[in-house]
């Protein structure tokens, strides 16, 4: 019986990045504030939208390119207040976050993009994956 695994430097850098005691260090740092990410692959781009509902864009939220990671960046600052027949609720969400994702080769900052609707920031990052190719590798069992 022989199985064939298929690996791309991506899913690599992703897994031996995941493992790694920077990995922790970055997560350690990242408090409760941090929004859910999705992260893919659309073709021969990297899409990641982030969760940020309540947040203004243009100020409370940065997106860089440092080297090989995508580095998103920002702030919560959520306050509200209702009353009504003589109690008042009110409530406070804030902190920063910071969210890192580990790009397959440096990229050019014009070769991203970003954009925000209804709450969901979406990065996108144009053909980071152009000429990687999946290595095929053979798994083989004893008999």
């Amino acid at each position: 019986m022989t199985t064939t695994l298929t690996r791309t430097p991506f899913a690599d850098a992703w897994l031996r990045d995941l493992w790694s005691p920077r990995f922790a260090a970055e997560a350690a740092h990242t408090t409760s504030a941090a929004p859910a990410a999705d992260v893919y692959r659309d073709g021969e781009d990297l899409v990641a939208r982030l969760d940020l509902p309540g947040v203004d864009p243009a100020t409370d939220v940065t997106v860089e390119v440092e080297g090989r990671k995508l580095v998103v960046r920002g702030e919560r600052k959520d306050q509200r207040s209702e009353e009504s027949e003589g109690r008042r609720i009110s409530e406070v969400r804030f902190g920063s976050f910071r969210r890192v994702v580990a790009l397959p080769k440096a990229v050019d900052g014009d070769a991203v993009t970003a954009s925000y609707d209804a709450g969901v920031l979406t990065v996108t990052v144009a053909g980071v994956f152009a000429g990687t190719t999946p290595q095929r590798i053979e798994v083989t069992t004893a008999a």
